[in-house]
């Protein structure tokens, strides 16, 4: 069962409601189970509202592209952006053990893609923008 979809949504807050329904449909679809499919959910939310507010800098300044691999191992979501290139080095390490007080914010959302996803890459090319690539993998029975 290997079935791919791929639909472009302007790069607006008020998109994320209908780019999470996609995910959401193509996680069940691949038969993810429910805290996978909240992963995906969750960590598909982030990374579209860091695209809107980092790398096109607010909203409606350009589209992200979603695009929904399904295949007998799992779920491959890939998002694209034409907006600022993204650098992950350049991305903080959170300290997760700090008092709230004393965080200063950032990075945490990149920290939960990488605990949450089996898989997440980045590339940066001027032809195809930002690409994010994320493998969300159903969980094995022994």
């Amino acid at each position: 069962m290997d079935s791919s979809q791929t639909l472009t949504f302007p790069g607006r807050f008020d998109s994320l409601a209908a780019i999470s329904e996609f995910v959401t449909r193509a996680a069940e679809a691949a038969d993810l189970d429910a805290r996978a499919v909240y992963a995906v959910q969750m960590v598909v939310d982030e990374a579209c509202s860091n695209i809107i507010e980092h790398a096109y800098g607010g909203e409606g300044r350009g589209n992200i592209e979603c695009t929904c691999r399904i295949n007998d191992d799992g779920l491959t979501v890939i998002l694209r952006d034409h907006g600022r290139p993204f650098d992950p080095t350049s991305v903080p390490k959170p300290d997760i053990h700090a008092n709230l007080e004393d965080r200063d914010g950032g990075g945490l959302g990149f920290y939960l893609m990488h605990q949450l996803m089996d898989e997440v890459h980045f590339e940066f090319t001027p032809d195809s923008g930002n690409v994010l690539t994320m493998v969300k993998r159903k969980e094995t029975t022994s």
